[in-house]
């Protein structure tokens, strides 16, 4: 909604996805580190597997952040200054893992954080990614805290049940802030 309104949007998750997909920049280190078997028939990260890895050994995730963090970083920022060079005065950074992350936080000028309660949370993530309410409990519990994310928020927009009329309000008072 804030692109809609003229702010340039950089989403890293999109940038993860894309450095870990099929010919992606991440994949032949995730092969080497992590062999074979974590890269599916089409060349992309297996992530089904990876993720099964990851939540049972957080020395692997380590190693898989060492990895993708880097790319993602350098494409972020290369993104970032694309935008800045091609005129745009807001940028919003979509990044859904912001508040684990030791170094966005200071980089940004303000945090947006739309929130909505642990069970809808839980209900969106398994129509989305059709995982089990366990493993979906598991990858929340590894984030931070719904009350770590609002804590470093200027501003919080509870979207559980706001309507999408309510919800483009709320962007256009945040764009006109920005001077969108």
């Amino acid at each position: 909604m804030l692109r809609d309104l003229g702010a340039a949007l950089i989403d890293a998750d999109q940038i993860a996805r894309s450095a870990t997909a099929a010919g992606g920049a991440a994949i032949p280190q995730i092969r080497a580190v992590f062999g074979d078997d974590f890269v599916d028939a089409s060349g992309a990260l297996d992530r089904a597997r990876m993720r099964d890895l990851v939540f049972n050994d957080a020395s692997a995730k380590g190693r898989l952040e060492a990895i993708v963090h880097p790319l993602v970083g350098q494409t972020t920022w290369a993104a970032a200054k694309a935008a800045e060079q091609a005129g745009s005065k807001v940028i919003v950074f979509d990044i859904p893992l912001l508040v684990e992350s030791r170094r966005w936080p200071s980089q940004l000028d303000r945090v947006i954080v739309v929130d909505c309660t642990h069970e809808t949370q839980i209900t969106r993530v398994h129509q989305r990614n059709g995982l089990a309410r366990e493993a979906v409990e598991s990858i929340i519990a590894a984030q931070a805290s719904r009350e770590q994310r609002r804590a470093a928020a200027d501003w919080v927009i509870f979207n559980d049940g706001l309507s999408l009329l309510d919800l483009q309000t709320k962007a256009r008072e945040i764009a006109r802030q920005f001077g969108l």
